[in-house]
């Protein structure tokens, strides 16, 4: 089936909205229609017209100007073509970019022969309509608004692959001459004449200025598409040749309805992709449009009274969210940001921006692999974003789901794992548990400063790391000059549930032996019930001194007793820290045993949190 629905879209969007009120039975706001498609010859149009009134109701024909003819079901009121429209689209009668029309955008009827309804009023729409209702309470208003193929901005298109050429179809009759086609051009507005250019660039083959000056560059590269898709090089397209080429350029959004939607509560007005995302909850800041498609997509529209400090704010929470992945380029202005966060699984971006005390703008959460039409997704909705006056209420949200990783309804983004680690110089060094820093495409200590493993022993099952930037503990190890006793006290210094407490904690046990079970004299035997947070923690004698560091679980084919673990010896650790050039040191003298408050103050200022990201 053969449809031409692009360019006159953009015809259409390109004219103003606002109209002076026509002298007829009804208002000129509540006569309208449901436009079902277009098609540039007379012929084509009126058989597909035909083809409608075998399915249809009120199904009419009427010129649209510049040669084409457009075919439309009504005329209804506003509520009922709204209703008839949603109906029609859903039982899959027309296609999704199908909507609503004034008829002042109508010229002479041509559907059914003879006819003229232009001036008769409004009719009922057909049998069933009335019944349905729409939840205007809790739902924002989709207005069907149709896409409009305006260019995306040239640089988002620039450098990217030719795209696969799209066979252009095969005109019906003869098309215009060289010279007619000159003339039906000189018709097009500055920005229809840009659009061709972005879809002449998407297709590969211009490579200049977004500028709507067809000069040589253009006309070339018009050529090269007219000749790619069997036309006569010319290098002046046609009217249908027009036509076809944003056909292509716009078939990458086909199915995705793409449909403006008007959000009251959260003052934004915005192109959405309707057929994958759909209202489902506010949880200021955010109005959350998830996934109701096949492909996944997610929006949250971003709506809060505030100022540069709120915009900064909102800049830094948004960084920690799951949806923001930690890959990406990040720009932060004086009164906007843009966030671009990528993994193996999504891609999502995030425009946001302050103007009179209202922070404003959108995140597109889209499945990797999908570029082509995430970049059109995102242009389109970038540049039809519209503020109302209105802005989020913070007490609008639903606050029956409330957790500790949870911001707005949306999940913070949790490390792979969690463990243990202690600073062993001055510099702000660390050792950890080899485990902890495994396939780790981001290191951090304590969640916010990133760090970089200088060493690793798998055998011995540690990692040393340095801070990205300079830190200063406020504790360092100072390691034991001498073997603990058999049986004496020892503590584990430890963030035991992963974070989930904001400082570390100290599990008390008993050195049960100086070496492993099979006689490793690099190992200490301890009794103590540890977490698999504490992994990595130091180990401390009544002293005060690291006599080691406390190593994961692996009991492997034989389960070992719940308080049964096992530290790496602390002049394993001390070796291997000097010879990679950290000033890590040994405790000059043998201490009095320290107080259990000194203990635990030492203990908080030496271990911090190792946090591994993918």
């Amino acid at each position: 089936m053969k449809r031409f629905l692009f360019a006159p879209v953009a015809m259409f969007l390109a004219l103003s909205l606002s109209w002076a009120g026509l002298a007829r039975a009804q208002s000129a706001e509540d006569v309208v229609w449901v436009q079902i498609e277009a098609q540039p010859s007379l012929a084509e149009a009126t058989d597909r017209a035909r083809a409608y009134e075998t399915l249809l109701d009120d199904v009419s024909g009427f010129s649209l100007g510049g040669g084409w003819y457009g075919i439309a079901v009504g005329p209804y009121r506003r509520a009922d073509a709204e209703l008839v429209l949603r109906s029609y689209v859903r039982d899959g009668l027309v296609p999704r970019d199908s909507f609503i029309q004034q008829s002042n955008r109508f010229r002479q009827q041509f559907w059914p022969v003879g006819a003229n309804v232009l001036d008769t009023g409004v009719i009922d729409p057909p049998a069933g309509f009335e019944t349905e209702a729409a939840d205007s309470e809790t739902t924002p208003e989709v207005t069907t608004t149709p896409l409009d193929p305006a260019a995306t901005e040239s640089d988002s298109t620039a450098g990217e692959e030719p795209a696969e050429t799209i066979a252009a179809p095969a005109p019906p009759g003869p098309d215009e001459t060289p010279a007619e086609a000159r003339r039906s051009e000189r018709a097009l507005s500055p920005a229809e004449r840009r659009d061709l250019q972005v879809a002449l660039q998407w297709a590969g083959f211009y490579d200049a200025a977004i500028d709507g000056a067809f000069g040589r560059g253009t006309r070339a590269s018009m050529g090269e598409w007219q000749s790619a898709n069997g036309y006569d090089q010319t290098g002046v397209l046609t009217t249908r040749q027009r036509a076809a080429l944003m056909a292509q350029y716009n078939a990458v959004l086909d199915g995705l309805g793409l449909q403006m939607v008007r959000d009251e509560k959260a003052g934004i007005e915005i192109m959405m992709p309707t057929a994958e995302v759909a209202f489902a909850r506010y949880e200021p800041p955010f109005a959350h449009y998830d996934a109701s498609g096949n492909i996944g997509a997610r929006v949250l529209l971003i709506s809060q009274p505030g100022n540069r400090d709120t915009l900064y704010g909102l800049y830094d929470i948004m960084q920690t969210l799951e949806i923001v992945p930690l890959d990406g380029p990040r720009e932060r202005k004086r009164d906007s940001f843009e966030l671009i966060g990528e993994n193996g699984s999504i891609i999502s971006q995030t425009q946001v921006s302050l103007e009179n005390g209202q922070i404003k703008g959108f995140t597109l959460i889209w499945p990797a692999g999908d570029e082509d039409r995430r970049r059109r997704v995102i242009a389109e909705m970038s540049k039809s974003l519209t503020r109302l006056p209105a802005v989020l209420d913070a007490a609008a949200g639903n606050n029956d789901a409330q957790a500790i990783d949870l911001v707005a309804g949306l999940q913070i983004r949790q490390p792979k794992i969690a463990r243990s680690g202690f600073f062993i110089d001055s510099n702000g060094a660390v050792v950890t548990t080899s485990e902890a820093v495994a396939s780790c495409t981001r290191v951090t200590l304590d969640a916010d400063t990133d760090a970089t493993v200088v060493a690793t022993d798998d055998a011995s099952g540690f990692a040393l790391l340095k801070p990205e930037s300079r830190l200063a503990p406020l504790a360092v190890a100072e390691f034991s000059n001498s073997a603990p006793r058999l049986q004496s006290e020892i503590s584990v210094a430890g963030y035991s549930y992963e974070g989930v407490l904001s400082a570390a904690t100290l599990t008390f046990g008993a050195l049960s032996d100086l070496k492993g079970l099979n006689g490793e004299e690099t190992l200490k035997r301890l009794a103590v019930k540890a977490q698999p947070g504490d992994s990595g923690g130091p180990v401390f004698d009544d002293n005060g001194h690291v006599v080691g560091m406390l190593l994961p679980r692996t009991d492997g084919d034989r389960k070992l007793p719940e308080d049964v673990s096992f530290a790496l010896d602390g002049a394993v650790i001390l070796k291997a820290a000097q010879n990679a050039g950290l000033n890590s040191k040994m405790a000059q003298s043998t201490a009095a045993p320290i107080a259990p408050r000194d203990l635990t103050l030492r203990a908080q200022g030496m271990t911090v949190l190792v946090s591994c990201w993918e």
